[in-house]
């Protein structure tokens, strides 16, 4: 392939694995052998064009969100504004979408014309959902991102308004304002999943003196948060600091649902959590 994006399947032979720069994706058709390699190629055709137009817009990416509406030129960058518009009244960038806005790009590609059961492509645990009739997709869901451990799964049917999910915190791979270790947040696609993620996650936040934070543009160069302090290190906290924390984050989560901006989210901290809506069923939940 051109441009410098790879796309190559794992050795499984199921799995089809995307790499470009920052994008690292894992995808998988479920449907006939056939239907399934063209899956892969449509893919990977969409993947070869994916980070250019971005590159070309980051200085509109990167800036915050408000009026009047920004109008990238970029299918992928208009979906990253898209998912990041309803939360203007706060700060936020569209980046705080884009890996939610690639996958839902890349299954939009895998999937056109093909006759599939279910598809998935994770970036970055961000994944972008296909479910068809009756099929679902189980999802593992974590306590901190700075551990591999699968703490608890939910099952994603395809009669759930779910096609996207996306985790935030301090600990991920993006800066963030708030404190949660995770934040994982279901929605309508994963670019929506993802914004409403880091918005919840920056809201999941209280002062100790054990939190260390640190103007973002210190931590690097590029960042899209510029002096704004990002959290870098959390040390043990009160219960009570932890509950406050939570709370606020999981206020924050049940408005977003009422503005039908998500469908639930989980939250933890510490080893605590908050699932919000109550009523979300995760299973083979371990403590943290």
């Amino acid at each position: 392939m051109n441009s410098g994006a790879q796309a190559a399947l794992l050795p499984d032979g199921r799995r089809l694995h995307l790499h470009h720069g920052p994008i690292d994706i894992i995808a998988e058709a479920f449907g006939g052998a056939d239907e399934v390699r063209l899956a892969y190629q449509q893919a990977a055709r969409r993947f070869e064009t994916i980070l250019a137009p971005l590159v070309d817009e980051l200085s509109l990416l990167r800036a915050p969100i408000g009026e009047p509406r920004p109008l990238p030129k970029g299918p992928v960058a208009r979906r990253m504004v898209a998912a990041v518009w309803p939360h203007r009244a706060v700060f936020i960038t569209p980046m705080a979408a884009v890996a939610g806005a690639v996958a839902d790009e890349i299954l939009a590609s895998m999937i056109a014309g093909r006759c599939m059961s279910k598809a998935y492509v994770n970036n970055g645990g961000d994944i972008a959902l296909y479910l068809t009739r009756s099929e679902m997709l189980r999802a593992g869901v974590v306590n901190s991102q700075g551990r591999a451990a699968i703490d608890a799964r939910v099952e994603l049917k395809a009669s759930m308004p779910v096609r996207g999910l996306a985790t935030s915190g301090w600990r991920g791979r993006s800066f963030s304002l708030g404190i949660a270790d995770a934040v994982t947040v279901l929605a309508r696609d994963a670019a929506a999943a993802d914004a409403a993620a880091t918005v919840i996650a920056n809201a999941v936040n209280v002062e100790h003196e054990s939190i260390a934070r640190r103007p973002a543009n210190q931590m690097r160069d590029d960042t899209d948060l510029g002096d704004r302090l990002v959290t870098i290190d959390v040390g043990i906290l009160p219960g009570e600091l932890v509950a406050r924390a939570l709370d606020a984050g999981a206020a924050q989560a049940s408005r977003l649902r009422l503005l039908g901006l998500l469908e639930g989210a989980y939250l933890a901290l510490q080893g605590d959590g908050r699932v919000a809506p109550p009523e979300i069923s995760l299973s083979q939940r371990r403590s943290g």
